[in-house]
């Protein structure tokens, strides 16, 4: 497995409505979901008429049942791109969507009732989708897998693994082709390390099939486009990916640039020069851990990365500037920490590919990982995240220094660790991107929740607008506001329910209460 360059893992081609391509050499799709009701027809074309304007080239509506997917027929031949039926529990609404649209997402962890055979549910819509020429996505989550799979596998990356072979193996069996695969969570780390093992599940039982990108519930703002830019870029990066979301609790047009801009900046290292490098002994691409440094002082060891210009550092400490081309060729002090930078296309690789050179030249101080952007590029943390998210998730930075003359770049350096689950600097907000099935205005709800509670340092809340995939996908909270009705909410504590159909005009007092209650609320 290549960490180091970004050319594209082979995969079959996938086809969408006869117009748009996924996987083999085509280039990565960018696709959004309407946060519309989806029976409301023309509120709903508007929407999907800004998404595809902001450059998207499939766009997803959830269809609850069967009345869901009609209308997303009728809307069909008034919009400009193919249309994703996101069906979850409802195997009849999915027959009906393969009638109406041009593909149909589907979840393991809850299109079957437990205990019934995968067969006679899937077969009959691999049926209709053939007769339609539709396309399908085998979608799994973290935290919403079968009772089949968590009782055998846990909540675990080979258990979601697991959860989208088993829909993946029956499609290849009956001829079904055309099929995408994604894994999606809110934890960068779970996501990144899933996706990985799923590739390479899928090369080593020769079923390449494209790949669907996205870190769920990432949130809004800075917040969002860090969390999703760690966990998409870090992927990209080493060419896994054939279409990306990038999932913000925003209007979902807002997405669209976002990706955009994800795939722009790393499709620069995708034609830069290959970088060879043999891996130091003990590093596992497929589930790298933080590679092992002695400690000087403060930096490296089992400490918490570090950042350049905002911790202070011992006064033994001693920072060596060096390139990439010259950083083996010297000899280091016991006291030294090696600030490495590099002028290479492949900036992310080429860094990682040093880290390894020093280990087999027996180098083991500490390094903090130096990358320079331009102050006047609206792109600047976007691009400062996929990078720096790439080197701390694959274990290379023992910290980053992100080097951008005039600006204090400190708080983005917060963020970005925080997103790779390196160094907790706030409350972590796990947030859902809003869909029809949103039971509340969640942009204002999450406003007002934050202002009240984004002082809590270490804590993960959830925010999400529905029921269906609220409590499995919020399975990484410590607390969750969920909408269960229209006007009401309930709350979690981690993965159980304490507190059911509050009206929502008392949810977020009752959240505070249940955090007080738990010992885990400071004043502001």
């Amino acid at each position: 497995m290549d960490l180091l360059n970004c050319r594209r893992r082979p995969c079959r081609e996938v086809t969408v409505g006869g117009c748009v391509k996924l996987g083999a050499n085509n280039p990565i799709v960018v696709q959004s979901m309407t946060s519309t009701s989806t029976t409301d027809e023309e509120a709903s074309i508007a929407q999907i008429g800004r998404i595809a304007e902001a450059g998207a080239e499939l766009v997803r509506l959830t269809a609850q049942g069967v009345r869901e997917a009609e209308a997303m027929g009728r809307m069909r031949p008034q919009v400009s791109v193919p249309l994703v039926a996101d069906i979850h529990f409802n195997p009849n609404a999915a027959m009906a969507a393969a009638m109406a649209v041009q593909k149909v997402r589907i979840n393991p962890g809850n299109f079957v009732r437990p205990g019934s055979n995968i067969d006679d549910a899937l077969l009959p819509l691999l049926d209709r989708l053939k007769a339609n020429g539709g396309a399908m996505r085998i979608g799994v989550n973290h935290g919403s897998l079968s009772p089949e799979i968590m009782e055998k596998y846990g909540d675990t990356p080979e258990g979601m693994v697991e959860s989208a072979m088993q829909y993946l193996r029956v499609c290849d069996r009956e001829g079904f082709h055309n099929v995408v695969v994604s894994i999606k969570a809110s934890n960068t780390v779970v996501m990144v390390r899933t996706v990985r093992l799923l590739a390479e599940t899928m090369k080593n039982e020769g079923l390449q099939y494209p790949l669907h990108l996205g870190v769920t519930e990432a949130g809004d703002g800075e917040d969002g486009r860090v969390k999703s830019a760690v966990g998409i870029g870090a992927l990209l990066y080493q060419g896994i990916g054939d279409t990306i979301r990038v999932s913000l609790s925003e209007d979902p047009e807002r997405e669209v640039p976002v990706a955009r801009a994800l795939l722009d900046h790393i499709s620069k290292a995708r034609i830069a020069p290959a970088i060879r490098v043999e891996y130091a002994p003990g590093y596992n691409p497929l589930a790298p851990s933080r590679i092992e440094s002695v400690a000087v002082g403060n930096v490296g060891g089992n400490q918490l990365p570090v950042i350049y210009g905002f911790d202070a550092f011992d006064s033994a400490v001693e920072i060596v500037e060096v390139d990439t081309s010259a950083a083996c060729s010297r000899n280091y002090a016991p006291n030294q920490v090696i600030l490495l930078r590099s002028i290479h296309q492949n900036r992310v690789g080429d860094l990682q590919a040093t880290r390894h050179e020093l280990l087999l030249h027996g180098v083991h101080n500490p390094v903090i990982m130096s990358l320079n952007y331009d102050a006047s590029d609206p792109d600047m943390t976007l691009k400062a995240a996929a990078d720096f998210g790439t080197l701390l998730l694959n274990g290379h930075a023992d910290g980053i220094r992100i080097d951008v003359p005039g600006v204090d770049t400190s708080s983005l350096a917060l963020n970005i660790l925080q997103a790779a689950r390196l160094r907790i600097s706030k409350t972590e907000f796990i947030s859902c991107p809003s869909c029809g099935r949103t039971m509340f205005d969640l942009q204002s709800t999450l406003k007002k929740i934050k202002e009240a509670t984004g002082h809590l340092k270490g804590l993960k809340i959830g925010v999400m607008g529905c029921i269906v995939n609220g409590p499995g996908e919020m399975a990484d909270a410590d607390y969750g506001y969920v909408g269960a009705g229209v006007g009401n909410v309930s709350l979690y504590r981690r993965r159980e329910c304490v507190m059911k159909n509050i009206p929502q005009e008392k949810a977020l007092d009752c959240l505070i209460d249940l955090i007080k209650e738990n010992g885990e609320w400071v004043e502001p």
